[in-house]
């Protein structure tokens, strides 16, 4: 689907740094002109266009002849809208390739679509958010606006569908002959040079049958959007039928809907029946259709599907519902028969993390992302045998690519500091100790050619939002994709000398982990204590304390008096297989341990106000403010909850059931994580917000909480925000939000002093 045609890197490998000048704005700019006063942020400004993160190119792509380079940017008077753009490397200017707003036909999206979008968290984006390149380098195909347009380099435009129905998923097959995509539950397939596609899935009497869609939870928990895989050959399909009948429903409010539309939506809580999942492989017709044996146990998740280089083996990951097993089966597409090829067993009291860091090589070797070790590492394994490519007490993040003729594996990895990911270079024979290519403090994203000899760098630090740069395969800049250059022309560039520094530190956690902790604090005044806006999140898979940009919301929240603190918790990600399955079965435990030694430790601090701690969260972070009020009484000046997960039996079973198993099974662990039981115990403050068409953590999690909290009398306040999803968010939403977050923290005392 996401084709590796990132980089093309025999043309760029000896691209000048001369030739590609900033996409943004003019290659030099003055610096001179800086602001002589002090200008505050505000949350008016912060959450208007243009972005004071400055831009932020997606999808940066090069032609398959090199000519061009592409992406998508926002628009300055619309930071949520994205245009295509085109490089020309002939000529040296940039063009907008496609206009998103003279192309789309600005219709709404069907709701299959917006939860879509909302799964892959681009649900606020607007115009252009994927495209692909042909074969031959000469058109783009682009889904906008529920139809598919193929675009021309030379600025033609062909429309290719025209139906009231969205076409989702579209694709091109590896080889270019044709174009493919999902409509109303089916797959569509169709020559690239015409108009006609037709369905090559079977019409299904009932409406709870899908073909060529990734299912809720593969979406939501598994980040896997796809839902059908073209052989690398063009000859083969494998596609994916799921049938969500044996889910249960929900009822939440249309997404952006005036009134009271509803929706009825299949979503499977832990411990409820998950969608029934097959796999089948056909031809592009829809012939020659066959069953992958996915095993007898049909109550499983299929997690990935690739196929060989080849094309002649189709290659399975199967992970059992508790998911402590995941393994990987090899698949004969003639047949549809498998056999297990290796297995990934959890260690006990943990669970089996998901990944998309492995590549199959042309000799059939795999090159491997495990936590067999006790920290996610990477392997080699051929003919059967397993060498370990990458060890210590550290966390390769991601697989870049691996160069298989010179023998070379690039990967991101936090080796010498976890807050910030560096990217390295190892031997695949004879890996030794990881070359590191990229500059330290700085956090650092890659991607790269499938061969690694052209790498696109994403870095960022606590005084430089974003830039993207290509490298060579030592990490060498050969030229900007976006310096995004902060200083004085920049739009956060009014802003620069209210600009706080962070800083960084760690405490102990009870069983002796380093807890880091980052801090920004307005200009201290001596002997003057200041109030704490302390967010966190909390949960597993996820890192907050990074060396990172962490921008203008931040900074505006500081220049409003406060502190702004954050620590990362016992469970989060990124610290290893023993740091991270402290939480298994026992959600809400030593994470609120850890919160609690943050506010201890801040309450040591002689320039902070011990009685002003004001704590925030949203999601796993919204639960964690739960847990924390209940667990402390008076350790917080006031909390904020937002789309909390209130009771884990309303949540996903994919989620949920991995970290605290089947509340079948497990009852008593499930009423211990849960907040309804203490919800009486909250005698501080607390603001509850959620969206009401929350259709990640259903607004039941919300309703339960406020049914219980009154029915004991309990007071507490809430912002609730009808037609919004998970993410509350927009212009004026969001100015709304935080109006509202800190009028609350205005009304109960949390002001800075005068």
């Amino acid at each position: 689907m996401n084709r590796a045609r990132l980089l093309s890197a025999c043309i760029l490998a000896a691209l000048p740094s001369a030739a590609l000048p900033a996409f943004a704005a003019p290659a030099e700019r003055s610096a001179s002109a800086m602001p002589e006063t002090v200008q505050d942020l505000t949350f008016d400004r912060v959450f208007a266009s243009p972005s004071l993160d400055g831009p932020q190119p997606r999808a940066v792509k090069v032609s398959p002849d090199g000519r061009y380079i592409t992406l998508l940017r926002g628009r300055a008077e619309d930071k949520d809208r994205y245009d295509l753009w085109a490089y020309d490397r002939r000529n040296g200017e940039w063009r907008m390739l496609v206009d998103s707003l003279k192309l789309g036909s600005g219709r709404a999206l069907s709701e299959a679509e917006k939860m879509q979008r909302e799964r892959q968290r681009v649900g606020s984006l607007k115009g252009i958010i994927s495209y692909e390149w042909t074969e031959g380098g000469d058109a783009v195909l682009v889904p906008l606006d529920g139809d598919l347009y193929l675009a021309g380099i030379d600025g033609s435009v062909r429309r290719l569908t025209d139906s009231p129905e969205d076409e989702l998923n579209a694709a091109l097959s590896p080889r270019g002959a044709y174009v493919s995509f999902v409509r109303d539950g089916r797959l569509y397939v169709g020559p690239l040079g015409g108009t006609e596609h037709k369905p090559i899935t079977p019409k299904e009497n009932a409406g709870t049958v899908h073909w060529g869609e990734a299912e809720f939870v593969a979406q939501e928990e598994m980040a896997r959007m796809d839902g059908y895989w073209w052989s690398p050959d063009d000859r083969l399909i494998a596609v994916e039928r799921y049938d969500e009948a044996p889910v249960g429903v929900v009822t939440r409010t249309a997404i952006g809907a005036e009134g009271t539309h509803t929706y009825q939506q299949r979503y499977p809580a832990a411990g409820t029946p998950n969608a029934l999942v097959s796999l089948h492989v056909m031809k592009p017709d829809g012939s020659g259709r066959v069953e992958v044996d996915l095993g007898p146990d049909r109550d499983i998740y299929l997690t990935r599907v690739n196929w060989a280089r080849d094309g002649r083996m189709l290659y399975v990951q199967r992970q059992n519902r508790e998911q402590t097993r995941l393994d990987m089966l090899a698949v004969d597409p003639q047949t549809g028969k498998s056999r297990v090829l290796f297995t990934e067993e959890a260690a006990k009291g943990s669970w089996v993390n998901l990944t998309d860091n492995y590549r199959f090589l042309k000799d059939g070797s795999l090159v491997w992302w495990s936590e067999r070790d006790g920290y996610g590492h990477l392997y080699h394994f051929r003919n059967g045998k397993w060498q370990q490519l990458t060890s210590g007490k550290w966390m390769v993040t991601k697989l870049v690519s691996v160069d298989e003729a010179k023998g070379r594996v690039l990967f991101l990895g936090n080796r010498d500091d976890v807050l910030a990911p560096q990217l390295y270079a190892i031997d695949l024979a004879k890996p030794g100790t990881p070359k590191q290519l990229t500059e330290a403090d700085w956090a650092n994203a890659a991607s790269g050619s499938r061969d690694g000899s052209t790498v696109l760098v994403t870095r960022s630090s606590t005084t430089q939002p974003s830039q993207t740069y290509i490298a060579d395969e030592n990490g060498k800049r050969l030229a900007w994709v976006e310096e995004n250059k902060l200083d004085a022309t920049h739009p956060y560039g009014p802003y620069l000398a209210s600009h706080r520094p962070t800083t960084f530190g760690t405490i102990k956690a009870a069983d002796g982990s380093d807890l880091h902790w980052m801090m920004i604090t307005p200009p201290l005044r001596p002997g003057k204590r200041y109030p704490v806006f302390f967010e966190h999140y909390g949960g597993p898979h996820v890192q907050t304390v990074t060396r990172g940009w962490k921008g203008a919301l931040a900074q505006a929240i500081v220049d409003k008096g406060y502190i702004y603190f954050e620590i990362d918790n016992r469970g989060s990600a990124n610290r290893g297989v023993a740091f991270e399955s402290q939480i298994h079965q026992a959600m809400g435990t030593v994470e609120v341990q850890d919160q609690r030694a943050g506010a201890e430790y801040l309450k040591t601090l002689d320039f902070v106000d011990p009685a002003k701690i004001a704590t925030y969260g949203w999601s796993y972070g919204g639960y964690m403010t739960l847990k924390m009020l209940e667990a402390d009484p008076g350790l917080y000046a006031a909390g904020i909850s937002g789309a909390p997960v209130t009771k884990w039996e309303l949540y996903d079973t994919h989620y949920t059931e991995r970290y605290m198993g089947d509340p079948r099974k497990v009852a008593d662990a499930y009423r211990k994580a849960d907040t309804l039981d203490d919800a009486g115990k909250i005698a501080d403050p607390l603001l509850l917000i959620h969206g009401m068409s929350d259709d990640n953590v259903v607004f039941e999690n919300s309703t339960t909480l406020i049914a219980k909290m009154q029915g004991e009398a309990t007071p507490f306040e809430m912002m609730l925000y009808p037609g919004q999803t998970h993410a509350v968010r927009g212009p004026h939403i969001s100015v709304h939000l935080w109006n509202s977050i800190f009028g609350f923290l205005e009304r109960h005392g949390l002001k800075p002093e005068e």
